[in-house]
């Protein structure tokens, strides 16, 4: 499968730019993202592809910045060796769960060890919504609980959630190619009872969970919040990132009319996790 790789500049350009720029890109099929001196770099399967949607998200980008763009046309390539040259270090979360590539040597020493070889998924914790919700993880008491990773990516935070004494897992995914590595980084890290399944909201009907973690972005999770109420067991806590602070309000409109009290928030560089409960 080809991909189109879109080169993204930005004059003047300061990071939190490509941040806001990638969780739009997102929302038009854009699955990976890696960050440059200037800009990024986002890659989107050719068949998903629409430069007029492209056109469009840029003339409606909220910040007055120049934004300028390049198209490449791109084959099926090692997105390991890819990350492993451009981006992927070892990084530790919480000074207890180091998350690191199978090709990283002298990798420091944590309560949790956890190995994700990316390829195309998101996910490694080097984001600010993953490290936040990871943040999240190691302060649970997760001992026989059942837990969803919907938008699971890597499965890098059901693995953890597995560690951390989760019995019962289910990460979803709609892109197959994160379903497959989220296998492979399963395999690697030797957990068991995650479950992995290609889909949407729609797999949810009938399932209960007494966790569920979301870290998609706010159109999906405003669309599916009813859903993640529907499969929550009373007291259920439900975490979401994938937003800004700036769109706690409108996140906690939709919990409240589906039964769900928003409980705290954790911010990092605008980007936030919050945490709600089902009454």
């Amino acid at each position: 499968m080809n991909f189109i790789q879109v080169n993204f500049s930005f004059e003047p350009f300061e990071e939190f730019m490509a941040d806001i720029l990638a969780a739009e890109l997102a929302e038009i099929g854009f699955d990976s993202f890696v960050p440059g001196e200037n800009g990024m770099q986002a890659f989107i399967p050719e068949n998903k592809f629409d430069e007029s949607s492209l056109k469009q998200l840029i003339a409606d980008y909220p910040i007055e910045v120049a934004v300028s763009y390049e198209i490449i046309t791109v084959a099926s390539k090692n997105w390991n060796e890819e990350w492993e040259k451009h981006y992927f270090e070892p990084i530790v979360i919480g000074d207890e769960c180091v998350i690191h590539s199978s090709f990283h040597k002298n990798v420091p020493e944590a309560r949790y060890d956890i190995i994700i070889d990316p390829k195309m998924a998101f996910g490694t914790g080097h984001h600010e919504t993953t490290s936040l919700v990871i943040g999240e993880i190691l302060k649970m008491d997760l001992t026989n609980k059942k837990v969803l990773d919907m938008g699971c990516g890597t499965a890098v935070l059901a693995i953890l959630a597995a560690m951390r004494g989760a019995t019962e897992l289910l990460a979803i995914d709609i892109d197959n190619w994160c379903t497959e590595n989220s296998l492979e980084n399963i395999a690697l890290n030797n957990v068991s009872g995650i479950e992995v399944k290609l889909g949407g909201a729609e797999l949810l009907e009938g399932l209960h969970f007494d966790i569920i973690l979301a870290n998609i972005n706010r159109n999906i999770l405003l669309a599916d919040i009813e859903k993640y109420a529907a499969c929550l067991t009373t007291g259920g806590e439900l975490y979401m990132s994938g937003f800004y602070k700036a769109d706690i309000p409108v996140i906690e409109a939709e919990l409240n009319r589906n039964g769900l009290e928003l409980i705290d928030f954790k911010e990092k560089n605008n980007w936030v996790v919050v945490k709600s409960v089902k009454k």
